[in-house]
Order: C-alpha cells, then structure tokens, then sequence
C-alpha cells in the first residue's frame, strides 16, 4: 500500500498527532525578545504586535516597577499581592478571535493550578532539605514585592506571568501558526488603575482587586505607580518541518482556541441559588471563582459564609454538590496548597464541562450571608472549535 494510500485511512487526529510529533522532534524551539518599553500609569494600556514567525505557542511578560507611597499611612500588601500587577490581559489572534480577556489574578492562579504549585515559586532550603548543598530560593526577587511600605516610602514590584496561546508544550491545542503578511495578533497588557483592578484601596475596603491595601484608616490616593517597564519574550516553534504538501502542521490544533475569560457575577441572595451560566459551544478545562461577602465580618472568608457549590444541569440535576471545606481538600490533592482566602478551583481537566454535548450548565452559588453589593467573579480556561465561535453565545439563566 502506498503511503499516500495509508495516509487517506488516517483519521484527523492521528494526522494531528503525527505532525505535532514532527514538530515537537525536528522544529526549533525559540524564545526572544519582542518589546521592552516603559510605561505610565496616566496610559495604563500597552498594546504589542507579536512577530508573525512560526508556530506561536505564548509569551513571557515580565513587570517591575516602583510603587510610591504618597500617602500619610502604610500600605500593606493584598493575599493576591503582585498577581495584580497587572490588571488585564488580552489577546486576540489573527483572526480577530480574543482568546484571553481575563486578570493577572486569573493567569497567576490557572498558571499556578495547571503546574500543581504557585507558580514561580522554590522550595526554601531551611525547610526540609537533607543536602549539604546549597539548594533553594537562590534566584531570588523574580516574583516579589515589599510586604509593606511606609507612609513616603517606595517600593519594587517584580512579577512574571506566562500567557499561554498552546496549552502546553506537550499539548499543541491553541498554537497559532504566524507565518502570515495580511493579518496582524494583538496583546494588550494593562496596569493597576484600570479594568477595575487598584494598585491600593483603603484600609476596610475590598482588595481582591488589588495590591496593596492602607494599614489603617485614611488616604490612599497618593499611591501611585513609577518607573514601570514591561518585557515580552515570544515562545514559538521555527523550521518547522516540511513534507511534499509543504509545512507539516496540526491543523486540529491551530483550530483549537485555548481561552481565558472571566466575567464578575453580581445580585447574590443568603440562602438561595445563584448561578453562573457556562458558555455554549465549548469544553471547559477548569473554573476559579473567587466570592466576595461584603456583609459585617469580612469580604473573603475560608468558606465560612457558603453553604455549598454545585455543577448542575439544563434539567436542575446535580452533576456535584460540595461544602467549602471538601473543594479545599480536593484543591490540596490538585495543588499541594490553599489558595488565597474566598478563591475555590474547580478542576475539570480529566473530563471537561462539554457544553457542546449537554447544552447548558451552571455553576451554582448558595452563600450563608451575602451583603449588599456581593458579587462574585468567575474565571474559566476552555477549548472552542474556531468556526463555532460565532455561534457560542450562552442562553439566560432564567
């Protein structure tokens, strides 16, 4: 039988694996320099065009800058700290498609998820290493920043984030091939200021969105952000491999968008069922919702003010129905750690939430208190098929 024969009996996905393998085994991996620029927080939003080269697989950002205290009081730093240091991160690829809309909050905690350890972090060596050796946190200061800072006092923030197109190294779904002259990728990363993320809210005030939070009462709006320069590094494959068609490449891959999106919930009621509607036409790979009570007592808390969460279907089945305190120890199992207080994942990679094969689902919601103007914000990382897109848009809740 002839190869081209033996080929025709292939199926498109071991098609795809066959020339991602290729890929993976003869093309060059590369990792360069694309922008390095400083930026004002008077024009919060830096937008970068991606060199149009190869099969993209996503970028390193790296963000320092000074926070300057003007204030007459100190400011401390949030749970989420420098994950906010930046406010939003978009993407949108060469068909005009935005994969990535979403927080750094979000890409620091699904980045931290996928990697089952916060990201960026070490091991400290004090802490359990039996070894002469001087093993540990040596390279110390790239995700960091003063946990305080006085009243006219300064500090520097350093934080890396990786904005992931492919889903992995491994797992090519999401990759963009670039190799284009009439169409241009855009990323837009925005600071602290804007998208309603604050580099420093007062002390009492809600600081999920936020980095740093006052010490006491009084304040903050001298805080301001300086000296801030922006790094990207763009992660492709180049010389790629080529057959008699041309260049080999995964074409179920490339029709694959790998998307992180998140939306904030508002008109949360104690004791009733609040739901999030998941979007039609996709599978979705994981959820991180972080609840916010703004009764007496607290904004965040450890799961105290939920009665449970639940995935339910179109017919109000329950696929699950779990208290706060079963999803902490699952994220445990998952993660090796906690994540910060009010902030529960929901795994679905071994089998994904497929709202292309039940229709739809909601995450559901039953809080013990809510005050007013509680509200919720959802964070989800999911597939889409590029020529279904258009089609996906989700159908009310009620």
């Amino acid at each position: 039988m002839s190869p081209s024969a033996s080929s025709q009996k292939m199926s498109p996905a071991q098609i795809n694996q066959l020339a991602r393998a290729a890929i993976k085994a003869k093309a060059v991996k590369m990792c360069q320099q694309i922008f390095s620029q400083s930026a004002l927080q008077t024009q919060p939003n830096v937008t970068i065009n991606p060199r149009n080269v190869g099969l993209v697989l996503g970028f390193w950002v790296k963000v320092v800058y000074t926070v300057a205290n003007g204030s007459a009081v100190q400011i401390n730093l949030t749970d989420l700290g420098p994950a906010n240091a930046l406010a939003q991160i978009q993407f949108q690829d060469l068909n005009n498609n935005t994969r990535i809309n979403t927080t750094g909050a979000h890409l620091h905690l699904v980045n931290s998820a996928k990697l089952k350890r916060p990201f960026g972090t070490s091991l400290i060596r004090e802490t359990g290493f039996d070894s002469p050796i001087n093993y540990g946190s040596i390279g110390q200061n790239q995700i960091s920043a003063p946990t305080t800072i006085a009243a006219a006092g300064n500090g520097t923030v350093v934080m890396w984030y990786w904005v992931p197109l492919a889903y992995s190294t491994d797992d090519l779904r999401g990759c963009v091939y670039a190799n284009v002259v009439q169409a241009t990728m855009q990323l837009v990363l925005s600071l602290p200021g804007s998208n309603g993320v604050s580099l420093c809210v007062a002390n009492g005030a809600d600081s999920t969105l936020s980095m740093y939070i006052g010490a006491a009462a009084g304040s903050v709006a001298a805080v301001t952000l300086s000296a801030a320069t922006i790094t990207v590094y763009q992660v492709y494959y180049d010389q790629l491999p080529a057959g008699k068609g041309g260049v080999l490449l995964p074409v179920t891959d490339l029709a694959t968008v790998y998307e992180l999106k998140n939306t904030i919930q508002t008109g949360i009621t104690a004791n009733q069922d609040f739901p999030y509607q998941y979007a039609n036409f996709r599978d979705f790979l994981s959820t991180i919702a972080i609840y916010i009570n703004t009764a007496a007592g607290g904004l965040r808390s450890n799961g105290a003010d939920l009665n449970y969460w639940a995935l339910q279907s179109a017919n109000f089945t329950n696929i699950w129905k779990k208290e706060p305190g079963l999803l902490y120890i699952e994220g445990r199992n998952q993660c090796q750690v906690d994540f910060p207080p009010g902030v529960y994942y929901f795994p679905t990679r071994d089998r994904p939430i497929s709202t292309t094969q039940y229709g739809n689902m909601q995450l559901v919601l039953n809080a013990i208190t809510a005050g007013a103007g509680a509200y919720e914000i959802v964070c989800v990382e999911d597939f889409a098929l590029v020529q279904t897109l258009s089609m996906a848009g989700s159908l009310a809740a009620s």
